[in-house]
Protein backbone atom coordinates (compact mmCIF):
# COMPACT_ATOMS: atom_id res chain seq x y z
CA UNK A 1 0.00 0.00 0.00
CA UNK A 2 1.02 3.64 -0.37
CA UNK A 3 0.81 6.58 1.97
CA UNK A 4 -0.56 10.06 1.18
CA UNK A 5 2.77 11.03 -0.44
CA UNK A 6 2.96 8.03 -2.77
CA UNK A 7 5.59 6.12 -0.79
CA UNK A 8 5.24 2.34 -0.88
CA UNK A 9 4.85 1.14 2.72
CA UNK A 10 5.45 -2.60 3.05
CA UNK A 11 7.90 -2.96 5.96
CA UNK A 12 6.83 -3.35 9.59
CA UNK A 13 9.14 -3.01 12.58
CA UNK A 14 7.47 -5.13 15.25
CA UNK A 15 8.45 -4.62 18.88
CA UNK A 16 7.80 -7.74 20.93
CA UNK A 17 8.95 -6.20 24.23
CA UNK A 18 10.12 -2.83 25.50
CA UNK A 19 12.39 -4.47 28.09
CA UNK A 20 16.12 -4.71 27.63
CA UNK A 21 19.01 -6.45 29.38
CA UNK A 22 21.35 -3.48 28.73
CA UNK A 23 21.20 0.23 29.59
CA UNK A 24 23.13 1.91 26.77
CA UNK A 25 24.06 5.50 27.60
CA UNK A 26 22.32 7.10 24.62
CA UNK A 27 19.23 4.89 24.81
CA UNK A 28 18.07 4.38 28.41
CA UNK A 29 18.78 6.05 31.75
CA UNK A 30 20.62 3.71 34.13
CA UNK A 31 17.64 3.66 36.51
CA UNK A 32 14.88 3.53 33.87
CA UNK A 33 11.86 1.61 35.18
CA UNK A 34 8.97 2.82 33.01
CA UNK A 35 8.60 -0.40 31.06
CA UNK A 36 5.18 -1.75 30.19
CA UNK A 37 3.59 -3.74 32.98
CA UNK A 38 3.83 -7.51 32.74
CA UNK A 39 0.78 -8.75 30.89
CA UNK A 40 0.24 -5.51 28.97
CA UNK A 41 2.30 -6.54 25.95
CA UNK A 42 0.64 -8.30 23.06
CA UNK A 43 0.41 -12.09 23.29
CA UNK A 44 1.69 -14.34 20.52
CA UNK A 45 -1.87 -14.93 19.30
CA UNK A 46 -2.59 -11.19 19.24
CA UNK A 47 0.60 -10.46 17.33
CA UNK A 48 -0.14 -13.13 14.75
CA UNK A 49 -3.66 -11.75 14.20
CA UNK A 50 -2.35 -8.22 13.74
CA UNK A 51 0.46 -9.24 11.40
CA UNK A 52 -2.09 -11.13 9.33
CA UNK A 53 -3.88 -7.81 8.87
CA UNK A 54 -0.68 -6.08 7.81
CA UNK A 55 0.01 -8.84 5.30
CA UNK A 56 -3.51 -8.48 3.88
CA UNK A 57 -2.92 -4.81 3.03
CA UNK A 58 0.42 -5.51 1.35
CA UNK A 59 3.16 -5.64 3.99
CA UNK A 60 5.89 -8.06 2.94
CA UNK A 61 8.62 -7.81 5.57
CA UNK A 62 8.70 -7.85 9.36
CA UNK A 63 11.68 -6.89 11.51
CA UNK A 64 11.39 -7.98 15.12
CA UNK A 65 12.71 -5.39 17.58
CA UNK A 66 12.43 -4.33 21.20
CA UNK A 67 13.75 -3.39 23.70
CA UNK A 68 15.73 -6.57 23.32
CA UNK A 69 13.53 -9.13 21.53
CA UNK A 70 15.50 -12.15 22.69
CA UNK A 71 14.42 -11.57 26.31
CA UNK A 72 10.83 -12.38 25.31
CA UNK A 73 10.01 -15.96 26.34
CA UNK A 74 9.21 -18.23 23.41
CA UNK A 75 10.48 -15.84 20.76
CA UNK A 76 11.45 -18.74 18.49
CA UNK A 77 7.90 -20.06 18.43
CA UNK A 78 6.51 -16.63 17.60
CA UNK A 79 8.97 -16.23 14.74
CA UNK A 80 7.96 -19.62 13.37
CA UNK A 81 4.30 -18.56 13.34
CA UNK A 82 5.07 -15.22 11.68
CA UNK A 83 7.02 -16.85 8.86
CA UNK A 84 3.96 -18.95 8.00
CA UNK A 85 1.63 -15.96 7.51
CA UNK A 86 0.59 -15.72 3.87
CA UNK A 87 2.13 -12.67 2.23
CA UNK A 88 5.02 -12.25 4.68
CA UNK A 89 8.16 -12.90 2.67
CA UNK A 90 10.83 -12.33 5.31
CA UNK A 91 11.22 -12.04 9.05
CA UNK A 92 14.43 -10.47 10.37
CA UNK A 93 15.53 -9.43 13.86
CA UNK A 94 17.48 -6.67 15.59
CA UNK A 95 19.31 -7.61 18.78
CA UNK A 96 22.07 -6.46 21.11
CA UNK A 97 23.61 -9.90 20.68
CA UNK A 98 23.96 -10.78 24.37
CA UNK A 99 21.70 -13.86 24.05
CA UNK A 100 22.37 -14.61 20.40
CA UNK A 101 24.99 -17.33 20.79
CA UNK A 102 22.60 -19.61 22.65
CA UNK A 103 19.60 -18.84 20.44
CA UNK A 104 21.06 -18.52 16.91
CA UNK A 105 20.43 -22.09 15.76
CA UNK A 106 16.87 -22.20 17.11
CA UNK A 107 16.13 -18.83 15.47
CA UNK A 108 17.40 -20.09 12.13
CA UNK A 109 15.36 -23.29 12.44
CA UNK A 110 12.29 -21.17 13.23
CA UNK A 111 12.67 -19.47 9.86
CA UNK A 112 14.41 -16.22 10.79
CA UNK A 113 16.06 -14.68 7.73
CA UNK A 114 18.88 -12.58 9.20
CA UNK A 115 20.00 -10.44 12.13
CA UNK A 116 21.19 -6.91 12.85
CA UNK A 117 23.38 -6.64 15.93
CA UNK A 118 23.95 -3.42 17.87
CA UNK A 119 27.66 -3.04 18.58
CA UNK A 120 29.05 0.39 19.46
CA UNK A 121 32.60 -0.55 20.47
CA UNK A 122 35.18 -3.24 19.85
CA UNK A 123 36.98 -2.36 23.09
CA UNK A 124 35.93 -4.47 26.05
CA UNK A 125 36.04 -1.84 28.79
CA UNK A 126 34.47 0.83 26.60
CA UNK A 127 31.70 -1.54 25.57
CA UNK A 128 30.93 -2.19 29.22
CA UNK A 129 30.86 1.56 29.91
CA UNK A 130 28.53 2.33 26.98
CA UNK A 131 26.11 -0.51 27.78
CA UNK A 132 26.64 -0.19 31.57
CA UNK A 133 26.35 -4.00 32.00
CA UNK A 134 27.34 -5.61 28.70
CA UNK A 135 29.92 -8.31 28.00
CA UNK A 136 31.58 -7.75 24.62
CA UNK A 137 32.80 -11.34 24.37
CA UNK A 138 29.21 -12.61 24.43
CA UNK A 139 28.26 -10.35 21.54
CA UNK A 140 31.30 -11.41 19.50
CA UNK A 141 30.41 -15.07 20.07
CA UNK A 142 26.86 -14.24 19.01
CA UNK A 143 28.16 -12.80 15.74
CA UNK A 144 30.15 -15.98 15.14
CA UNK A 145 27.10 -18.11 15.91
CA UNK A 146 24.89 -16.13 13.51
CA UNK A 147 27.43 -16.55 10.71
CA UNK A 148 27.83 -20.26 11.50
CA UNK A 149 24.11 -21.05 11.21
CA UNK A 150 23.54 -18.84 8.15
CA UNK A 151 21.63 -15.90 9.60
CA UNK A 152 23.11 -13.76 6.85
CA UNK A 153 23.78 -11.06 6.00
CA UNK A 154 24.93 -10.21 9.52
CA UNK A 155 24.78 -6.45 9.96
CA UNK A 156 26.40 -4.53 12.80
CA UNK A 157 24.67 -1.30 13.83
CA UNK A 158 27.12 1.27 15.20
CA UNK A 159 25.76 4.50 16.68
CA UNK A 160 28.61 7.02 16.40
CA UNK A 161 29.06 9.87 18.89
CA UNK A 162 31.94 12.26 19.45
CA UNK A 163 33.95 11.32 22.49
CA UNK A 164 32.16 7.98 22.75
CA UNK A 165 33.49 5.79 19.94
CA UNK A 166 34.41 8.02 16.98
CA UNK A 167 38.03 6.89 17.28
CA UNK A 168 36.91 3.33 16.37
CA UNK A 169 35.44 4.07 12.95
CA UNK A 170 38.53 2.74 11.17
CA UNK A 171 38.48 -0.41 13.33
CA UNK A 172 34.93 -1.20 12.24
CA UNK A 173 35.84 -0.57 8.60
CA UNK A 174 38.79 -2.96 8.96
CA UNK A 175 36.44 -5.59 10.39
CA UNK A 176 34.48 -5.62 7.12
CA UNK A 177 37.69 -6.28 5.19
CA UNK A 178 38.56 -9.46 7.04
CA UNK A 179 35.06 -10.79 7.85
CA UNK A 180 31.76 -11.07 5.92
CA UNK A 181 29.95 -8.61 8.17
CA UNK A 182 28.16 -5.45 7.13
CA UNK A 183 28.69 -2.41 9.33
CA UNK A 184 26.04 0.30 9.44
CA UNK A 185 27.19 3.62 10.91
CA UNK A 186 24.20 5.44 12.40
CA UNK A 187 23.99 9.11 13.32
CA UNK A 188 23.17 9.89 16.92
CA UNK A 189 19.53 10.98 17.13
CA UNK A 190 17.67 13.15 19.68
CA UNK A 191 15.50 10.30 20.94
CA UNK A 192 14.69 9.73 24.59
CA UNK A 193 15.43 11.99 27.52
CA UNK A 194 18.67 10.31 28.57
CA UNK A 195 20.60 13.57 28.67
CA UNK A 196 23.14 12.12 26.24
CA UNK A 197 22.32 13.82 22.93
CA UNK A 198 23.95 17.17 22.29
CA UNK A 199 25.26 19.17 19.35
CA UNK A 200 28.78 18.50 20.57
CA UNK A 201 28.31 14.72 20.58
CA UNK A 202 26.44 14.62 17.25
CA UNK A 203 28.73 13.90 14.27
CA UNK A 204 27.24 14.75 10.83
CA UNK A 205 27.39 11.76 8.54
CA UNK A 206 29.73 13.34 5.94
CA UNK A 207 32.38 13.57 8.66
CA UNK A 208 31.96 9.87 9.44
CA UNK A 209 32.12 8.97 5.76
CA UNK A 210 35.43 10.78 5.26
CA UNK A 211 37.03 8.55 7.88
CA UNK A 212 35.99 5.44 5.94
CA UNK A 213 37.64 6.19 2.59
CA UNK A 214 38.48 4.67 0.20
CA UNK A 215 35.04 3.22 -0.54
CA UNK A 216 33.35 1.87 -3.67
CA UNK A 217 29.57 2.45 -3.99
CA UNK A 218 27.55 -0.72 -4.40
CA UNK A 219 24.67 -1.16 -6.82
CA UNK A 220 21.37 -2.50 -5.56
CA UNK A 221 22.27 -5.91 -6.97
CA UNK A 222 25.56 -6.02 -5.05
CA UNK A 223 24.24 -4.82 -1.70
CA UNK A 224 23.52 -7.23 1.14
CA UNK A 225 19.86 -8.11 1.43
CA UNK A 226 17.72 -5.69 3.38
CA UNK A 227 15.02 -3.01 3.26
CA UNK A 228 16.65 -0.29 5.33
CA UNK A 229 17.69 3.24 4.33
CA UNK A 230 21.47 2.74 4.32
CA UNK A 231 23.68 4.02 1.52
CA UNK A 232 26.04 1.11 0.97
CA UNK A 233 29.73 0.92 -0.02
CA UNK A 234 32.64 -1.50 0.17
CA UNK A 235 36.33 -1.08 0.92
CA UNK A 236 38.24 -2.48 -2.11
CA UNK A 237 38.77 -6.22 -1.61
CA UNK A 238 36.59 -6.41 1.51
CA UNK A 239 34.41 -9.39 2.40
CA UNK A 240 31.75 -7.17 3.95
CA UNK A 241 30.31 -3.70 3.38
CA UNK A 242 29.88 -0.29 4.97
CA UNK A 243 26.55 1.52 5.19
CA UNK A 244 25.54 4.98 6.37
CA UNK A 245 22.20 5.76 8.01
CA UNK A 246 21.69 9.44 8.70
CA UNK A 247 18.34 10.75 9.87
CA UNK A 248 19.63 14.28 10.41
CA UNK A 249 22.31 15.42 7.96
CA UNK A 250 21.19 13.26 5.02
CA UNK A 251 17.53 12.56 5.68
CA UNK A 252 15.81 9.58 4.05
CA UNK A 253 12.15 10.45 4.59
CA UNK A 254 11.37 10.59 0.87
CA UNK A 255 12.18 6.88 0.59
CA UNK A 256 10.73 5.73 3.91
CA UNK A 257 8.96 2.38 3.55
CA UNK A 258 8.14 1.48 7.15
CA UNK A 259 5.88 1.83 10.14
CA UNK A 260 6.29 0.54 13.71
CA UNK A 261 4.07 -1.54 15.97
CA UNK A 262 4.86 -1.21 19.67
CA UNK A 263 4.83 -4.09 22.12
CA UNK A 264 1.49 -2.86 23.49
CA UNK A 265 -0.18 -2.56 20.08
CA UNK A 266 0.38 1.07 19.10
CA UNK A 267 0.94 1.60 15.37
CA UNK A 268 3.46 4.44 15.01
CA UNK A 269 3.70 5.66 11.42
CA UNK A 270 6.92 7.64 11.94
CA UNK A 271 9.81 7.12 14.35
CA UNK A 272 9.42 10.77 15.31
CA UNK A 273 5.63 10.88 15.02
CA UNK A 274 2.77 11.16 17.47
CA UNK A 275 1.68 8.49 19.93
CA UNK A 276 0.11 6.35 17.24
CA UNK A 277 -3.02 4.31 16.58
CA UNK A 278 -4.03 1.70 19.14
CA UNK A 279 -4.60 -1.61 17.33
CA UNK A 280 -5.04 -3.70 20.45
CA UNK A 281 -8.80 -3.62 20.11
CA UNK A 282 -8.41 -5.45 16.80
CA UNK A 283 -6.08 -8.14 18.17
CA UNK A 284 -8.55 -10.37 20.01
CA UNK A 285 -10.31 -11.60 16.87
CA UNK A 286 -13.69 -10.14 17.81
CA UNK A 287 -13.46 -7.29 15.29
CA UNK A 288 -13.58 -8.14 11.60
CA UNK A 289 -10.47 -8.37 9.44
CA UNK A 290 -11.93 -5.53 7.35
CA UNK A 291 -11.97 -3.31 10.45
CA UNK A 292 -8.33 -4.11 11.19
CA UNK A 293 -7.23 -3.52 7.62
CA UNK A 294 -9.12 -0.23 7.56
CA UNK A 295 -7.41 0.94 10.73
CA UNK A 296 -3.98 0.08 9.31
CA UNK A 297 -4.72 1.87 6.04
CA UNK A 298 -5.95 4.97 7.84
CA UNK A 299 -2.85 5.09 10.05
CA UNK A 300 -0.49 4.69 7.10
CA UNK A 301 -2.30 7.44 5.21
CA UNK A 302 -1.62 9.78 8.15
CA UNK A 303 2.11 9.10 8.01
CA UNK A 304 3.86 12.50 7.97
CA UNK A 305 6.04 13.58 5.08
CA UNK A 306 9.07 14.22 7.29
CA UNK A 307 10.31 13.79 10.83
CA UNK A 308 11.15 16.86 12.92
CA UNK A 309 14.36 15.68 14.56
CA UNK A 310 16.47 18.33 12.84
CA UNK A 311 14.36 21.05 14.42
CA UNK A 312 14.75 19.39 17.81
CA UNK A 313 18.56 19.40 17.78
CA UNK A 314 18.34 22.69 19.69
CA UNK A 315 15.01 22.14 21.41
CA UNK A 316 15.84 18.82 23.09
CA UNK A 317 15.11 15.12 22.72
CA UNK A 318 11.80 13.37 22.19
CA UNK A 319 10.30 12.35 25.54
CA UNK A 320 9.75 8.81 24.21
CA UNK A 321 12.46 6.20 24.63
CA UNK A 322 13.43 4.24 21.54
CA UNK A 323 12.41 1.00 23.26
CA UNK A 324 8.87 2.31 23.68
CA UNK A 325 8.27 2.62 19.94
CA UNK A 326 10.22 -0.33 18.66
CA UNK A 327 13.66 1.02 17.79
Amino acid sequence: MRDAYGRKIDYLRLSVTDRCNLRCEYCLPADFKSFSAHGSTLSDDEIVRLIGGFASVGFKAVRITGGEPLVRPGIEGLISRLTRISGIEEVALSTNGILLEEKARALKEAGLSRVNISLDSLKEERFRTITRTGDLSRVLRGIDAALAVGLEPVKLNVVVARGLNDDEISDFVALTVSRPVHVRFIELMPMGETGFFSKDRWIPMPEIERQCDPLIPLSKLDRPEGRGPARVYRRPGALGSIGFISALSCGFCDDCNRVRLSATGKLVACLDGEDGTDLRAFADGERSSDDLEGAIRAAVERKPRNHTMVERISDGASPRMMCQIGG
